[in-house]
């Protein structure tokens, strides 16, 4: 089973204080199957580990050795985000008040008919309401 990976999920296995077991059980799909992120997820999480960093949560070390355990799962970075940014995804956004960052992995689970893993709470309810299968929680 593949999957949609948002920046939540990917933050809440970053930081051990966050992860649950559903969260767990995510990783666990993402280990054996890969998952699917939307371009901008290297940007988002690299700024959550920097956020981390400037606000003494934890050091530049942790960060790095971070990016480097994520870099060896088997995720792919979708390449037509772009593609769809001023129209689908656009759309969604305004359809649901999402920010464009949440509907571009609304959109690309749509596109790819994949299951969407995020804890964020209004992407958690568009998704719903789009009739994607939610997992993360």
């Amino acid at each position: 089973m593949s999957l949609i990976l948002d920046s939540s999920v990917t933050a809440a296995w970053i930081y051990g204080d966050e992860t649950t077991d559903p969260v767990r059980h995510v990783l666990s799909l993402v280990t054996m199957s890969g998952a699917w992120v939307a371009g901008l997820w290297r940007v988002e999480i690299a700024n959550i580990l920097e956020a981390g960093v400037r606000r003494r949560r934890t050091e530049a070390a942790f960060r790095d050795a971070t990016l480097a355990d994520l870099a060896l799962l088997p995720i792919q970075i979708d390449q037509e985000m772009n593609h769809h940014a001023w129209s689908t995804t656009l759309q969604l956004a305004e359809r649901h008040r999402l920010t464009l960052y949440d509907a571009a992995y609304l959109e690309l689970a749509l596109r790819r008919r994949l299951p969407l893993a995020t804890l964020d709470m209004e992407l958690r309810s568009a998704a719903s309401a789009e009739k994607v299968v939610l997992l993360g929680m």
